[in-house]
């Protein structure tokens, strides 16, 4: 794994994020891929159902801006840090919350994701959630 195919990794994950389209999100994962939400949830194992999870609560297109990077490759796996920001509405005038994410992300030999793991923090003061 390499910091370019990553960084195309990374940026196709916010295409996807944005787009909605279950196609996008699906390429991004492998067959028997498994994401994580949160550190101590049962993670969603299979791409079909990582599509579905993704599309229950979809964010609104024009509402959010992500921006992440990797920070650290090792083999088949790397660390991304990035920030996550939601605006009211698509106009994106007022910032209702923000967060700092860290991904664990496992690639398989055709760079897609056999794992996925985010943390994510909010600023002091702003609720979770």
């Amino acid at each position: 794994m390499n910091e370019a195919v990553v960084v195309n990794w990374l940026r196709a994950y916010v295409t996807a994020w944005e787009s909605n389209d279950p196609e996008a999100i699906g390429a991004l994962f492998a067959d028997d891929a498994t994401y994580s939400y949160h550190p101590f949830d049962k993670p969603v194992v299979g791409r079909q159902a990582i599509v579905e999870s993704w599309l229950e609560n979809p964010d609104a297109p024009g509402t959010f801006e992500a921006d992440y990077r990797p920070i650290a490759i090792d083999g088949d796996v790397a660390v991304a840090n990035g920030k996550s920001r939601y605006f009211s509405d698509s106009s994106r005038s007022k910032l209702t919350k923000e967060w700092d994410n860290i991904f664990v992300i496992e690639f398989d030999k055709d760079g897609r994701c056999r794992s996925f793991g985010e943390w994510y923090v909010a600023p002091r003061g702003q609720a979770d959630g």
